[in-house]
C-alpha cells in the first residue's frame, strides 16, 4: 500500500512538473510574438505596398510580404491577381476576383489595409473607385487629386466612411511640399490626410523631419523609404537604417506626434530580387523601437 502511495504521488508530481513546463514555455513563447512586432504597441502596423513586388502577380507580393515578416499590404491599382486569375487589382474586378483575393490574404494572414495610389478622371469613377475599397475592406485610400475633384473626394471619403491619405511624389509633381497639401487639405473632411512619402522629400531635398512636423496631425498613412543619397531623383532604395533618412529620428518624431497607422516599405529597387531588403528593413525598423 505504501509502494502504491509512493508511486500515485510521484505521477502527480511529474504531471505538474510537466504542466507548468508547457505552461511557461507557452508565455515564452507568446512574449516572443508579441516582441517580434513591437511596433503593435504604438499603433503602427507594419507592411508593404505591393508596387514593391510589382513584378510579379498580388498572389506572389503576399508570398514575399509573409516571407518579410509583414502583416499588412497596400494593393495598387493595376497589378495581376495570379494564382490563377488574370484581372487586375482594380475597381473592375469581378466577384469571383474580389473573392479569390479575400481569400488570398486570409490564408496568409495579411490584412489588406490601404489601396493607391489610385487616380480617376471623374467624379462617377472615384464613386466606384471608393466602393471598390469598401467591398474589400481597405482602410485608407492613397491619391493624388486633380484640385478639381478634391470635394469630390473630400464626400466620398465621408460617404464610404474611409481614410483618403494625399500622397507626394517628388518635384514638379503637384504635393510633392507639405504646403500644398495643407493647402489641398484646408476646409475639408477630417477623413482626409496626408500619406507621407519620405523618400520622395528626400529627392525633392526636403528634410523628411520637417515635413513630418508641418504634417503633424494629419497624417493618416506613410510609404517608407531609405536612400543613399539625399536631394537627388536618381537616388534609390537602401534597407532603412543605412541611408541617409535617420530612421530612429523618424520613429521619434512620428512617436512624438502619436501617429497611428501604416508604414508601407515601398522598396523600388532591385524589382527582381528585393524580399531579402525588405525583410531586412523590417528587422531594422524594430530593432530601432
Amino acid at each position: 500500500m505504501n509502494l502504491f502511495k509512493k508511486l500515485l504521488f510521484g505521477c502527480a508530481a511529474s504531471a505538474m512538473l510537466l504542466a507548468t513546463s508547457c505552461a511557461t514555455n507557452g508565455k515564452a513563447q507568446q512574449g516572443n510574438t508579441q516582441q517580434s512586432f513591437p511596433e503593435e504597441k504604438l499603433g503602427w502596423k507594419l507592411g508593404a505596398q505591393a508596387y514593391t513586388f510589382r513584378m510579379f502577380s498580388f498572389a506572389d507580393a503576399l508570398n514575399k510580404i509573409d516571407s518579410a515578416g509583414l502583416r499588412f499590404v497596400e494593393a495598387f491599382p493595376g497589378q495581376t491577381i495570379g494564382a490563377g486569375s488574370t484581372e487586375k487589382m482594380t475597381y473592375e474586378l469581378s466577384k469571383e476576383g474580389r473573392d479569390l483575393v479575400k481569400k488570398l490574404l486570409n490564408d496568409k494572414k495579411i490584412t489588406l489595409h490601404a489601396y493607391g495610389v489610385v487616380g480617376a478622371k471623374d467624379a462617377e469613377e472615384w464613386d466606384k473607385v471608393f466602393a471598390f475599397a469598401k467591398d474589400m475592406g481597405v482602410k485608407v485610400i492613397n491619391c493624388e487629386p486633380k484640385e478639381e475633384m478634391l470635394d469630390v473626394v473630400s464626400n466620398l471619403a465621408d460617404k464610404y466612411d474611409i481614410l483618403v491619405g494625399i500622397h507626394n511624389h517628388p518635384t514638379p509633381s503637384i504635393y510633392w511640399n507639405p504646403d500644398v497639401v495643407l493647402k489641398a487639405l484646408n476646409g475639408r473632411s477630417k477623413r482626409m490626410g496626408a500619406t507621407a512619402d519620405v523618400g520622395h522629400w528626400m529627392r525633392s531635398g526636403l528634410n523628411p523631419i520637417d515635413c513630418l512636423k508641418k504634417l503633424e496631425g494629419r497624417i493618416v498613412h506613410l510609404h517608407f523609404k531609405d536612400l543613399n543619397e539625399f536631394g537627388n531623383k536618381k537616388a534609390h532604395d537602401v534597407p532603412w537604417g543605412t541611408g541617409k533618412l535617420g530612421l530612429k529620428e523618424v520613429q521619434a518624431e512620428l512617436k512624438r506626434q502619436n501617429f497611428k497607422g501604416m508604414f508601407s516599405a515601398e522598396y523600388e529597387y532591385n524589382w527582381e530580387n528585393n524580399m531579402p531588403e525588405v525583410k531586412e528593413s523590417a528587422q531594422n525598423f524594430r530593432t530601432a523601437l
